[in-house]
């Protein structure tokens, strides 16, 4: 029997996602990013910041067993124009990057989080951009945000031997922000 591993993926993340109660954030009104939930106030960009581009993530983080705990590797997911992960506009990668398929690309450096369902979802992020390449619409991003997470967390068990890695199904919303001025 031949299993095809990229629909498997989508199903088993799409059942994790619904098997779970998550705060959703939504968009705000002046389309200035999501509204968040109180418990991530802190990771709001400023009033300057406005939407540059908004994506949604289907893929797994990459966990490695160090001897003594999981450590992130790196995500390994792919964006999409819509909430149905129709219309493939680009992946995300180790670094953390971002890269649409026209080849514009985006780094980030982690500013803070928040733990909206700690016990089925990873954190919910602000980055900060710490390099952009290519001309496109990563060019003059300057924050990223991660909200609506699902699983992704890293494995409860420990690992078996040194340098094991793990794969965990997650989606996530990513909004890219360009200063207002």
């Amino acid at each position: 029997m031949i299993i095809n591993v990229k629909s498997t993926i989508k199903v088993l993340i799409l059942l994790i996602a619904a098997a779970h109660f998550t705060v959703t954030a939504t968009l705000a009104a002046d389309n200035n990013g999501p509204e968040l939930p109180a418990v991530c106030s802190h990771i709001e960009v400023d009033s300057d910041q406005n939407v540059a581009f908004h994506a949604y993530v289907i893929g797994v983080q990459i966990y490695r067993w160090t001897g003594s705990t999981w450590e992130l590797k790196a995500p390994d997911a792919v964006l999409y124009s819509d909430p149905n992960y129709r219309g493939k506009i680009g992946t995300h990668y180790a670094g953390p990057i971002w890269e649409t398929n026209s080849g514009s690309a985006v780094t980030g450096t982690r500013m803070d989080g928040c733990d909206v369902d700690p016990d089925n979802s990873i954190q919910w992020l602000l980055l900060q951009t710490a390099y952009t390449e290519g001309a496109g619409v990563f060019s003059k991003v300057t924050y990223i945000q991660r909200v609506n997470t699902s699983g992704g967390l890293k494995p409860a068990t420990p690992g078996i031997i040194t340098g094991e890695e793990k794969r965990i199904p997650y989606t996530a919303e990513y909004y890219f922000y360009r200063g207002g001025g």
